[in-house]
């Protein structure tokens, strides 16, 4: 199907299409961050996950959730999400500085993960962070657009991809809106194809645990028999340092 072709009731094919591409581009870079986080799972560490704006979705999607990982600490300030301020959230990913904030408390070691979203991946915080992780020793992981990183103003004089251990690409066009193709104003696809990347990352995990032999912290449902009882352990076990668990 061509771009000249699609029209509203198509939507869903393009969505299709472009996750169908985002999974293939991504396949070998998929493979490597599964075994940085089952390593980190071995290890006992932490896979602390970031954004700002309406990466922070994405964010939410890797916390707390229900066939998610448990060992997951959501790095967090209020000024970063557009629900407590839309025209102060942009600013503060823009300010120099947030970043160390944020991570002052986090104690990066070498046996966890950062898992930074952005997907224009230029502004001060997102680059920030990776630069800090790096520094600290522990690896990276960047959720961003090769493509729209290269086009966006160097807020941060580099990029989150070019500060990353290992970068996977969700293929959002420059400015993230899809519809119409030709002329798009409308319907982002950066939410769906970096929550699509991060259950593909849960995907292999599991079955590389399952060969391995590494038990996956997993939380389940509350709605489902048993539920409270498994994630009351889980608790008992991260609380001490996840804080956003309480």
């Amino acid at each position: 199907m061509t771009a000249e072709t699609v029209t509203g009731s198509d939507y869903g094919d393009l969505v299709r299409t472009h996750l169908s591409r985002v999974e293939r581009h991504n396949a070998g870079a998929l493979d490597d961050v599964a075994e940085l986080v089952l390593a980190c799972v071995h290890a006992d560490g932490t896979v602390l996950t970031a954004g700002a704006g309406h990466s922070l979705a994405a964010v939410a999607e890797t916390f707390y959730r229900a066939g998610g990982l448990a060992c997951v600490r959501p790095l967090y300030h209020p000024e970063l999400l557009p629900l407590h301020g839309a025209i102060s959230s942009t600013s503060a990913e823009r300010r120099e500085g947030l970043a160390a904030e944020v991570l002052a408390d986090a104690q990066l070691a070498a046996h966890d993960v950062l898992v930074v979203f952005s997907t224009s991946g230029v502004n001060p915080y997102p680059v920030e962070l990776a630069i800090a992780a790096r520094e600290a020793g522990c690896p990276v992981v960047a959720f961003t657009s090769v493509e729209a990183s290269s086009t966006a103003p160097r807020r941060a004089g580099t990029t989150l991809a070019q500060n990353a251990t290992v970068v996977l690409d969700n293929l959002v066009p420059p400015g993230d809106s899809t519809y119409p193709p030709d002329a798009p104003v409308s319907a982002p696809i950066s939410t769906l194809a970096s929550a699509f990347l991060w259950n593909l990352l849960l995907v292999r995990l599991v079955d590389k645990a399952a060969r391995t032999g590494v038990q996956l912290p997993l939380w389940r449902s509350s709605n489902v028999e048993g539920g409270d009882a498994a994630n009351a352990d889980l608790l008992r076990r991260y609380q001490v340092r996840i804080d956003a668990l309480g």
